[in-house]
């Protein structure tokens, strides 16, 4: 890990952006593999409120059967709106602006160096902008920035619902600037209204070239029929 130092008024610590992004990763067999090393990283953190947050979570995320692991991620990220890893989500829904969005968020990254075309998730992945931002590129940095509102918003569902995913990005909020008085007029508004929605059709919300495949993870997780929260 790099370890650019910060404290949420300095410079970001990019060691916490590297944890976060693992731990909010779906918990495949890299990652499950990658849970001892991630747990001492976290211990050999320097002090500062953002390891505070995470030697807990780290404690229970590393220890937990990968099965129930699985289950806990599915039903709190792929299970529910108000708690999706996808930055677009909450600001477009499945209207078609998101794609456009998209498709900026991967010429950002394409500018920088970084090809995402490896992953499953779309460009937008919460998981995906921290291991950008834990590289150090500047760039990293400024897409979490222009995506203040979405990450507290979420930050704000995890704590609300219970989450022991909660810590995680409470820790990563605490490495970012705190938000503006405009902003946080917009998170509240994006609570009490939710994503937008709009009737396009069968016609995707966005193009085929931002569009990852499918995943069977719902299934693999032990997913429950009653859909999206």
């Amino acid at each position: 890990m790099l370890g650019h130092v910060g404290d949420g008024g300095g410079l970001m610590d990019t060691d916490v952006m590297d944890v976060g992004a693992l731990m909010l990763r779906f918990p495949d067999d890299e990652v499950m593999a990658a849970r001892p090393r991630i747990a001492t990283a976290v211990q050999d953190m320097r002090r500062s409120p953002a390891r505070d947050l995470l030697v807990p979570a780290v404690r229970w995320w590393a220890a937990l059967a990968a099965d129930r692991l699985r289950e806990e991620y599915v039903r709190t990220f792929d299970l529910s709106r108000r708690t999706s890893l996808d930055l677009t989500y909450a600001t477009y829904g499945d209207r078609r602006q998101r794609g456009i969005a998209l498709l900026a968020l991967r010429h950002r990254y394409r500018e920088a160096g970084v090809e995402p075309d490896g992953t499953t998730e779309l460009a937008d992945h919460l998981p995906m902008a921290l291991e950008f931002a834990g590289t150090g590129h500047p760039d990293g940095e400024a897409i979490l920035r222009d995506h203040l509102p979405v990450i507290e918003l979420l930050r704000l569902g995890l704590e609300e619902a219970g989450s022991p995913f909660a810590p995680v990005l409470a820790a990563v909020v605490q490495e970012l600037p705190p938000l503006t008085s405009e902003e946080r007029d917009l998170v509240r508004s994006m609570a009490r209204e939710g994503p937008p929605t709009e009737a396009i059709g069968l016609e995707p919300f966005a193009p085929p070239e931002v569009m990852p495949e499918p995943t069977g993870r719902l299934a693999c997780a032990g997913a429950t029929a009653g859909g999206i929260r």
